[in-house]
């Protein structure tokens, strides 16, 4: 084998080492890091009452990913802070606490939306979609949010009555994303339907951190 060969073939193989299964997840994992996102566009958009009349649950996902933009758009019109100088958000909650926590779950791993920030803040490395639901859908569809009531929060609700108001708190949050949904032509299905003691571990919540529904976002199947 002359030299000219020996050198091609180790070329050869120094490619297919650096782009290895190995190497690309671990360069998945390199990106798993917090996201700014960017200033929500307030402008756009389908009127409300059409956005109403075209609210729906999609259970059929396109696999391709949100745009940056558009992902900033849905976590504020969520439960974003539209009122900066008193720290109150898109969504109303009991007594103003605040409780219900988004989860962002995404093939790179779990983040959590930090509304005052405007970021995303990394949580759990890994794809954890398929943890997310029972339904085939949620391991393909791009963004699966989870929503998290952190009663240590709840404090000055009675024990018995914090599951009622983290549900009807959520509730609230919910309904914003199915409406920014119809007005951006998004698909989306909240879900009660997933092993909640398996995902909790999986994003390595506190036991005091109590997971209500989660909804599934991304753009129609085509």
């Amino acid at each position: 084998m002359n030299k000219k060969l020996v050198a091609v073939c180790c070329l050869i193989f120094s490619i297919l080492l650096n782009y290895s299964p190995v190497h690309a997840q671990q360069a998945k994992l390199e990106e798993f890091k917090a996201i700014q996102l960017l200033t929500p566009q307030m402008d756009g958009g389908k009127p409300l009452m059409q956005a109403l009349k075209e609210r729906k649950s999609s259970r059929e996902f396109s696999p391709k990913e949100l745009s940056l933009q558009e992902l900033s758009n849905l976590l504020w019109a969520a439960n974003g802070v539209n009122r900066p100088e008193q720290d109150l958000t898109t969504a109303p909650t009991a007594m103003n606490l605040q409780e219900i926590e988004i989860y962002v779950v995404t093939a790179l791993g779990a983040y959590l939306y930090k509304g005052k920030n405007n970021m995303l803040a990394p949580i759990t490395a890994g794809d954890l979609r398929a943890v997310t639901g029972s339904q085939p859908f949620v391991a393909d569809a791009p963004i699966n949010l989870v929503f998290v009531a952190d009663i240590a929060k709840m404090g000055r609700i009675p024990a018995e009555a914090t599951a009622f108001y983290s549900a009807t708190d959520t509730g609230f949050i919910s309904q914003n994303v199915y409406l920014y949904c119809a007005s951006a032509g998004l698909a989306t299905v909240v879900r009660a339907w997933l092993d909640k003691p398996a995902l909790a571990r999986a994003m390595k919540l506190r036991s005091d951190q109590m997971i209500i529904l989660a909804q599934t976002v991304g753009y129609p199947k085509e």
